[in-house]
């Protein structure tokens, strides 16, 4: 605590230093106005000409512009005819968030957890929608179907929409809302922007870590060959045989096998991959990006626009954590401290070309990310049930990496517009020699009884290697028809196609020692364990743990219809009403990679079709008051990996998961009431209530087995979600202050909501569980409980500081989060419980000229009242810490140049 307030103090004085006044002002965004040309707004509304509003951000969403009303109001938010939250480039500047998931958490009701997974309103990413540019994204993480929002870095996005109610032309699956990132497309002018920044964490930067050597290239998020999988594993691959057909050795080889188990393990004990290694200093994170644009006239009326970027940034990150797991007493079954640092590589790149002829605009856009992370983890702790200590290492390499190319065509010829939309995407993901090596102590008496030993039996210490690769790739496609059947309503409807695959496969290795294996032997560091002579001397052989369900595929077909309309019967009055039907096909199903069947049951063949009306009704009784009335039924899929019966390790959330076959569909009805008044410009304040109800919500449950968490899957009877959001925003002309504040705007935001769920179970309800069948509710989920995910309390509250005639800018950002559920404790245990509690940054920008030439420089320092990552299970009396460690304050120092 005293370090970040020291650290807060520092940066207060450096800004102080750096920017006289410490003062802030705003850049403008990119223009591109979204309003259709619709009919004169009626003379007793005229536009006021004093309103000061920006520049419309580029929005860019199926079925066209956002903006279909009568009345010509630059403000998106309160011009939509739903309720929607619009961060323009400028506001996202504002927060100095590095990735859209940071720059998101600002919006009222949403919140990150994880891997930039956003959740609105408490309702769990399997309850968000992600878009790009209108069109479904593909996600490269196991455990999810929604792409992970930290990916996108700030400086490939025009605008992120935050939709909340319901309407027809987006896909059903809509339970929290859809977020919709527009990229950038035609620049106003030429530009080249070069930027470069460094961080420092007070828990990781210049400490101890871990790490291993691994290839040459690392540190740029690249693998040069090492971490391929060798040539008698290919092998092995290629055979078709299971490892139980493969010989141990060249003696025994009888089936006239290609290849033995000697000749494998002798090639999979590769030290640079093994060998965990301290690091005395860890270095500060780095960053460099370039963003170049430029546009010129076309044809008599067009313009033509391309915009590039890309950016590297490398960031490390070590957690000294706390885990523990219970017995049904609350008594401890394991108490362990975990070390773990991660060395996170993100390469990303956007080609945009834009291109506006007379009334019609062309996106073509293609987006390339690649997000590496090397993982290092040693933990040691106790067994209290066998007397046991515990010493165990992992090593390991997950590569995330997205391929996005899109059209999108929005034509309007006359009254009459036309959007077409068109994409191809595809995510991998790959963690190759995934190791975890265990050593045990016998606290008992013996001749080893102070050292650590690993004999490879998986009683006395194990071995074992995990290979695991994802590849989905998706399809989508769809148009859009607008037409004004007269002045007051317009039609739309649309057509939407979506065909997503996925493949993946795990497949685990476990050394197997013989009985005769000496103890010894077992005292040997993991890199000469696995040495080619102790598994030649000793025959030392594998196991597949994997051998009964190594790999699936997936895939989720949708063909959706919609039909909508926007209709204002009276001025004053918007209403905006249709209706969507979605017919699905979603299915997992074995992969039979060997020459012999499987004869797995864990598949899924989930068909369903769905009508799903949506309503939003806007009045405005009085002027600058708007009051809107929503209705909608939406669903939520299962995501793929929850459906996958797979064992998964997830190194953020240091715990394995495992899918459910027999997963359903989940259906909400949803309802909101919201009034919204403003002041002029973007100065408005919101309350709203919503109301939703979900059948056969997926929840997510852990279970204990031999010192680890295993999480899946299940679909609870039933649960309501309601709750209130307020959210204000006003600016303060300081002109009247004269001096140093006449040219000085201090803007505050803040927004706070309330949301209370609660799971309904029955005495004789169930559930269904692989390969079990059907299971009492009861047993996994207890009456009245809340949703995972959902905090009863967000809160946002933002002060800026900004001059209106240049870069100077400072922001204090505070945000709140209650204590949420994580994953639900079984056999009579308590849930176990996230605490995100108090976040506070502040970020200052100054922009100035050098030689003719413009720059911004800008400083940034998170979580300054240190809030810990807190995850726990506890009784009211007792606690045990599940995932608990202490995040640090992080410092950050950046540049841009701008030609």
């Amino acid at each position: 605590m005293n370090t970040g307030k020291q650290l807060a103090g520092l940066l207060l004085l450096t800004t102080a230093l750096t920017f006289p006044g410490i003062a802030a002002a705003q850049d403008t965004g990119d223009s591109d106005p979204t309003v259709r040309d619709l009919p004169e707004p009626q003379s007793d509304d005229p536009v006021d000409p004093g309103d000061d509003e920006p520049d419309q951000p580029d929005i860019s969403i199926p079925g066209g512009d956002i903006i279909v009303t009568g009345r010509i109001n630059r403000n998106p938010e309160r011009s939509a005819t739903q309720v929607v939250n619009v961060l323009s480039t400028e506001q996202i500047a504002r927060t100095g968030e590095g990735d859209i998931a940071g720059a998101l958490s600002r919006v009222t009701g949403l919140s990150v957890q994880g891997d930039g997974f956003v959740f609105v309103r408490g309702l769990g990413d399997r309850y968000s929608l992600a878009l790009l540019n209108g069109l479904p994204l593909p996600s490269p993480q196991p455990l999810s179907r929604v792409v992970p929002l930290d990916i996108f870095p700030t400086n490939v996005v025009a605008s992120s929409l935050v939709q909340k109610t319901y309407s027809a032309n987006f896909p059903g699956e809509f339970g929290g809302g859809v977020i919709n990132l527009t990229t950038r497309a035609i620049p106003d002018e030429s530009f080249i922007e070069i930027s470069a920044g460094v961080s420092a964490n007070t828990e990781t930067t210049f400490h101890n870590g871990l790490a291993y050597y691994g290839s040459d290239f690392d540190w740029f998020g690249f693998d040069d060959g090492t971490r391929d999988a060798p040539p008698a594993l290919q092998t092995f691959f290629d055979s078709g045989l299971r490892m139980s057909d493969v010989p141990q050795d060249a003696s025994r080889n009888f089936n006239d096998a290609p290849i033995t188990q000697e000749a494998i393990a002798q090639q999979l004990g590769n030290p640079n991959l093994i060998l965990l290694q301290k690091i005395g200093d860890i270095p500060a994170n780095w960053s460099a990006g370039l963003t170049a644009g430029t546009s010129t006239d076309i044809f008599s009326d067009g313009r033509l626009g391309v915009v590039l970027t890309g950016s590297i940034s490398n960031s490390w990150r070590t957690r000294d954590i706390t885990s523990q797991t219970i017995l049904a007493d609350f008594s401890l079954d394991s108490d362990f401290n975990d070390l773990v640092t991660d060395n996170s590589v993100l390469v990303n790149g956007l080609l945009g070309i834009g291109l506006e002829v007379a009334d019609h605009r062309f996106r073509w856009t293609n987006v390339f990310i690649r997000d590496t992370s090397k993982f290092a983890r040693l933990s040691q702790g106790e067994d209290f049930q066998d007397d046991d200590s515990i010493q165990q290492q992992q090593t390991a390499w997950f590569e995330r990496q997205l391929i996005n190319s899109q059209l999108v065509a929005e034509l309007e010829f006359g009254d009459l517009g036309i959007d077409l939309r068109g994409g191809y995407a595809r995510t991998d993901r790959e963690a190759p020699f995934e190791y975890t090596f265990t050593y045990v102590r016998d606290n008992a008496q013996g001749e080893f009884s102070d050292s650590f030993i690993n004999v490879l039996d998986r009683q006395t210490g194990d071995a074992a290697v995990v290979f695991s690769d994802l590849q989905e790739e998706l399809y989508a496609g769809g148009v859009d028809v607008s037409y004004p059947i007269f002045d007051s309503l317009v039609a739309t409807v649309g057509y939407a196609y979506s065909d997503t695959e996925r493949y993946s496969e795990r497949r685990e290795f476990l050394f197997n020692a013989p009985t005769s294996f000496p103890d010894a032997i077992g005292n040997l560091r993991p890199d000469l364990l696995l040495g080619d002579a102790i598994i030649d001397f000793y025959d030392i052989g594998l196991i597949e743990s994997t051998q009964s369900d190594p790999a699936f595929e997936a895939g989720l077909t949708v063909h959706a219809g919609y039909g909508k309309i926007n209709w204002e019967p009276i001025f004053g009055v918007q209403l905006d009403v249709g209706v969507r039907y979605e017919d699905a096909v979603q299915t997992v199903d074995p992969v039979n990679v060997f020459a012999t069947p499987l004869n797995s049951t864990s598949s899924t063949n989930l068909e369903n079709d769905y009508w799903l009306p949506a309503a939003t009704l806007t009045v405005e009784p009085i002027e600058d008051l708007q009051l809107r009335a929503h209705a909608s039924r939406t669903l939520a899929r299962p995501q793929f990996r929850e459906l996958i019966f797979q064992t998964y390790f997830d190194p953020e959330t240091n715990r394995q998961f495992n899918g459910n076959p027999f997963l359903v569909d989940s259906e909400l009805t949803n309802y909101e009431l919201r009034a919204e008044y403003y002041f002029g410009g973007q100065n408005s304040v919101s309350l709203a209530g919503f109301y939703k109800q979900i059948e056969d919500p997926i929840e997510a449950f852990s279970s204990f087995s031999d010192n680890a968490q295993l999480t899946s899957f299940a679909n609870a009877p039933e649960a309501t979600l309601w709750g209130i959001e307020a959210d204000l925003q006003y600016t303060f002309d300081l002109v009247g202050l004269g001096g140093f504040f006449s040219t000085k705007d201090l803007l505050l935001i803040g927004n706070y909501t309330y949301t209370d769920s609660e799971i309904t179970v029955g005495p004789d309800d169930i559930t269904r569980l692989f390969p079990g069948g059907d299971t009492p509710a009861s047993n996994l989920f207890q009456d009245g409980v809340p949703l995972t995910g959902q905090s009863d309390h967000l809160a946002n509250f933002q002060v800026t500081l900004e001059d209106i005639d240049q870069l100077q800018q400072i922001t204090f950002l505070l945000a709140y989060a209650s204590e949420r559920v994580t994953s639900r404790g079984t056999s009579g245990l308590p849930d176990i419980v996230e605490d995100p509690g108090i976040t506070f940054d502040i970020v200052a920008r100054q922009g100035f000229e050098l030689g003719g030439t413009e720059m911004e420089f800008k400083l940034e320092a998170r979580n300054i009242f240190g809030q810990r990552n807190e995850e726990f299970q506890t009784d009211g009396v007792n606690r045990a810490e599940i995932n608990t460690f202490d995040r640090g304050t992080e410092l950050a120092a950046s540049i841009s140049v701008t030609f």
